[in-house]
């Protein structure tokens, strides 16, 4: 989808002005009283996300009053990322030009705010076309919106036309676009190449396992790992879900995409770093030949799990592919997945959860969480709850033994399979908006996305 953006105006390009309700008194008293019966006449008073379109000549649209905040937060990038789609189509500008970083995160947020889903159908309209503020940082706007609606493509499309192989088949489209290498390890040669747990998740699949694995970047440059869950589908095995809890399971991949959309931005930035992406692609099914309830399976790193519950999957799959990272000591590793329901009852589904292990990173992630209007917020590695996922016959069971912090002993479980030493952070999100809001259309959302990419362009280019 081409982005929303103008180079220059034209004779019908529009003027927004964004306003905070105790701006509005002052712009009322400087207008005519036409304009100022018509504005009180429709009721604007600039509540944030509220606008209104003033009559042009001839009767014809004209300038657009828009309500924002005013604090530059995350609602204001809510309530600018509203109106592509709201205010009538045509050509807009700022009818004030804000300084560089604002003008960059107004970009970005109508960017963000004019995505449409079409794979299947055609939008009903398009969104507003915005020209170019000046100082803007196009590159910025422009792969941010990029990874953005590409993470968003891939969760939103069903998994009878995004599995597994269909997976691999966008990270290997995506690796020749940007020049990236790109292996795929496939089915029963899992074993062989030591991904047990990814092999024995997939296996009850029509749709073979995979682990994807892209890498990019000089050799001397220091080293990243991105990972992303990439459940393509999610029964919960023999522990089988019920309807309500599968029938939003083709998001399942969210991390996945994710990891993608955040490995197109690293690219596309040229981050003096060398990138290696690692996604495991499974479709968790039933069959004959399902992982069971207490198979005990033994893990990439050679620590012996216990399947308490086949509906734990994701956990299972990172895991080799934690340790498959930490081999090549990587300066840091972030991964992303749709995990835990436990974190969405803690923190619902629009505030992700953040497990860091480091302190430094932990606090360069949440505060470029703030500065990008991106939130997180920051969970424990609680070390107590270890003893909860203590096994009798293996080194460690996938659940803990009781219904209590389940975000949390998942990481848990998860940081076992990190190599001391190497800053990890695990963000469990949900990756879906579950009702329709302005900027925000019900279906996939990404989620601290524009955060981790900031955090790392600003850690890795002091170096």
């Amino acid at each position: 989808m081409p982005l929303p953006f103008r180079p220059r105006p034209t004779p019908a390009t529009r003027p927004i002005l964004l306003l905070t309700k105790s701006e509005l008194p002052r712009w009322l008293k400087a207008a005519n009283a036409s304009l100022r019966r018509w504005v009180q006449g429709n009721n604007f008073s600039a509540r944030p996300g509220e606008f209104c379109v003033l009559p042009g000549r001839d009767g014809a649209p004209g300038r657009v009053l828009a309500g924002i905040v005013g604090s530059g937060g995350p609602d204001d990038f809510w309530h600018v990322a509203g109106l592509p789609l709201r205010l009538p189509e045509g050509s807009y500008r700022l009818a004030e030009e804000p300084e560089a970083r604002l003008a960059t995160r107004i970009a970005i947020a109508w960017g963000v705010g004019s995505y449409t889903f079409e794979r299947y159908r055609k939008a009903p309209r398009g969104p507003a076309q915005l020209v170019w503020p000046r100082q803007a940082d196009r590159a910025q706007v422009e792969r941010t919106c990029r990874g953005s609606d590409l993470a968003r493509d891939l969760v939103n499309t069903p998994a009878e036309d995004m599995g597994p192989e269909e997976l691999a088949t966008v990270a290997q489209r995506l690796a020749r676009e940007l020049r990236m290498d790109a292996t795929v390890i496939v089915g029963d040669a899992l074993l062989k190449k030591g991904f047990p747990l990814v092999h024995a998740v997939g296996r009850a699949s029509a749709r073979a396992p995979r682990l994807i694995e892209l890498r990019w970047g000089r050799a001397d440059h220091p080293g990243i790992a991105v990972l992303g869950k990439g459940v393509c589908f999610d029964t919960g095995g023999l522990d089988l879900k019920n309807d309500a809890g599968m029938k939003l399971m083709k998001k399942d991949m969210g991390g996945a995409a994710h990891a993608l959309g955040l490995a197109r931005m690293i690219v596309e930035a040229k981050l003096p770093v060398r990138l290696r992406v690692l996604i495991p692609a499974v479709e968790n099914s039933v069959s004959g030949n399902s992982v069971r309830p207490l198979d005990v399976i033994r893990s990439r790193k050679g620590l012996t799990v216990e399947i308490g519950n086949t509906d734990a999957e994701g956990r299972l799959i990172l895991a080799d592919a934690l340790t498959a990272a930490s081999e090549e000591k990587p300066e840091l590793i972030v991964d992303f997945a749709t995990l835990t329901g436990a974190a969405r009852v803690a923190l619902g589904p629009d505030l992700p959860s953040l497990f860091c292990n480091d302190e430094g990173l932990a606090g360069e992630l949440t505060r470029s969480a703030e500065a990008e209007a991106d939130p997180m917020w920051r969970m424990p590695l609680w070390k107590p709850y270890r003893s909860r996922l203590d096994s009798r016959v293996a080194d460690l069971n996938n659940i803990s033994d009781g219904p209590f912090a389940g975000a949390v002993t998942a990481a848990l479980f998860m940081q076992e399979f990190v190599a001391p030493g190497i800053p990890w952070a695990h963000f469990d999100i949900y990756a879906w908006n579950p009702v329709n809001r302005p900027g925000r259309p019900d279906g996939a959302e990404t989620q601290t996305l524009r955060a981790v990419f900031t955090a790392l362009a600003a850690r890795f280019s002091r170096q």
